[in-house]
């Protein structure tokens, strides 16, 4: 035999070759799909749908029960020259003009000095004023004669030119503006009421 040349191997038998096939590995089921795995895609869309919209709802009931950031009031004279400034729009009827400006002041006054002036006729306003100490002499008299004739014009009929009214509007304006920086005293506390104390007994004979 020639050096180099492979040595040729005996043919395996048949029956090992059966056998051998025989021990191979099972090969793994092969998953035939239903047709249904869609539904399940389609419920877990629905179910996060839900979850979103009811977290949203819960989101606008909160942001609309939350107590809201509102900025505090206008101090009294500010708002009242507002409301007085407001009032220039009604120039050109009268009635409705002295109504604006004599309820811009007496709102300015409850608000600023917890007089009831909306609530009050002028008579009887005027007798409360003369009773508080909270203005002065001439503020109580310049308001008298302001509400005065505001009166005249709304339940009176009296038509009163353009520059009345201008004076009227000054006229309140002023009472804001003085009256604005009055210190408002607090209201004196109750006297204590004496002990009632009864005169001693003479001593017994």
């Amino acid at each position: 035999m020639a050096a180099g040349l492979p040595i040729p191997q005996p043919p395996t038998p048949p029956a090992l070759t059966n056998a051998a096939e025989e021990l191979r590995p099972l090969k793994p089921p092969v998953d035939i799909p239903s047709g249904w795995g869609w539904l399940w895609w389609v419920a877990a869309a629905v179910a996060l749908a839900a979850a979103a919209w009811w977290a949203w709802r819960w989101w606008q009931r909160r942001r609309l029960t939350a107590p809201a950031d509102t900025p505090p009031p206008l101090p009294a004279h500010v708002e009242a020259r507002r409301r007085l400034e407001a009032a220039w729009q009604l120039l050109g009827d009268p009635e409705k003009f002295t109504v604006a400006v004599s309820a811009a002041l007496r709102w300015y006054l409850e608000r600023r000095f917890h007089l009831p002036a909306p609530e009050r006729t002028t008579e009887e306003f005027l007798q409360d004023l003369q009773r508080t100490l909270v203005l002065q002499p001439r503020h109580k008299e310049l308001l008298a004669d302001f509400l005065t004739e505001c009166d005249l014009i709304k339940f009176a009929r009296f038509e009163p030119t353009e520059e009345a009214l201008r004076r009227l509007h000054a006229a309140a304006l002023r009472l804001v503006d003085e009256t604005s920086l009055v210190e408002i005293a607090p209201a004196p506390a109750p006297a204590a009421a004496a002990p009632n104390v009864s005169p001693a007994s003479p001593p017994a004979a």
